[in-house]
């Protein structure tokens, strides 16, 4: 629920996935990496969270996470589960039977996972990719943690999330200030993440979304639950300095005039998005040589075939 956009990480992705502190075999890291985020800040903030909000948010996620773990034909002898606050995502895996020894990797403010390779049937990221620097080396680094034929599960805060939000707090900068200072940063969009899985190595890789939409009476009522429950702004350029009263106002009238609903009160968007991908192996399903088809699609959908 940090203040963030998604309409740059496609350029992004472009200027910094070969100046990645990863090579493509996930072998080295180096200072390269553009660091968006203050990840000890931001963790800081989410260990000490109190209101009730931080735990109801993930509990869903982790009703979720539960549900689709249910409907893998597989079991997993040894897991790993990494997230800021894991509790909550461990029982909710355990429950689903799929996932024997649960190993608990906290969230560190560092890029490097110092996992064992070829280690872990099973991975499973739980709302903290939204907030990680290095996209690209962190998804090489669960992948060779993995075993042949181990499954990576992700689930994290995507593009559209607060969309209300992050709009009026534009637009009120922009009305006051004339500009806007780092409030916004590239978050990963369902798009990207499949490419993201499979330049990472792994295999068959399948992504959604789910979105959640809650209603405030106010945005001052949203904004407090955000900094409450940990979710302020965590980017490394943010500004330090003190929000005035008068500007704060100007977001929250600048959101009721813009997102609420008939009843005067606001709705805020939550969107959630999840992904699956398996380490390489033999027994996986393999596309299709081109040419190799057995039927004509022409005869399938019952069309004549022209030459152009």
């Amino acid at each position: 629920m940090s203040i963030v956009c998604a309409q740059s990480f496609r350029a992004w992705l472009r200027q910094n996935w070969n100046a990645s502190g990863f090579s493509a075999n996930g072998s080295s890291m180096t200072s390269d990496v553009p660091f968006l985020f203050d990840r000890e800040t931001y963790l800081a903030r989410r260990r000490k969270a109190t209101d009730p909000v931080a735990d109801i948010v993930a509990g869903r996620v982790a009703e979720e996470l539960g549900d689709r773990l249910m409907l893998v034909t597989r079991q997993f002898s040894r897991s790993l589960i990494i997230a800021d606050r894991p509790a909550i995502a461990v029982e909710a895996a355990a429950r689903s039977g799929k996932l024997g020894a649960i190993e608990i990797h906290q969230a560190a403010a560092g890029d490097a996972l110092p996992l064992p390779e070829c280690h872990y049937g099973a991975i499973i990221s739980f709302l903290d990719l939204q907030c990680v620097n290095d996209v690209p080396g962190h998804l090489i680094q669960l992948a060779r943690a993995l075993v042949p034929d181990g499954l990576l599960m992700v689930a994290f805060f995507a593009a559209d999330t607060l969309f209300e939000l992050r709009d009026s707090w534009l637009a009120a900068e922009a009305e006051i200030t004339g500009g806007a200072s780092p409030r916004v940063a590239p978050m990963i969009g369902v798009r990207e993440l499949g490419g993201l899985l499979h330049r990472a190595g792994l295999a068959l890789p399948v992504a959604d979304l789910e979105r959640v939409v809650v209603r405030y009476d106010t945005a001052f009522e949203l904004m407090r639950e955000i900094k409450n429950a940990g979710y302020a702004n965590p980017l490394n350029g943010r500004s330090r300095s003190f929000v005035s009263r008068r500007f704060v106002s100007r977001v929250a009238d600048h959101y009721q005039r813009t997102y609420s609903d008939s009843d005067g009160r606001i709705r805020a968007t939550l969107e959630i998005a999840w992904a699956n991908a398996w380490k390489p192996h033999p027994s996986q399903q393999q596309p299709l040589k081109p040419g190799s088809a057995k039927a004509r699609l022409a005869d399938a959908l019952k069309v004549r075939e022209e030459k152009l």
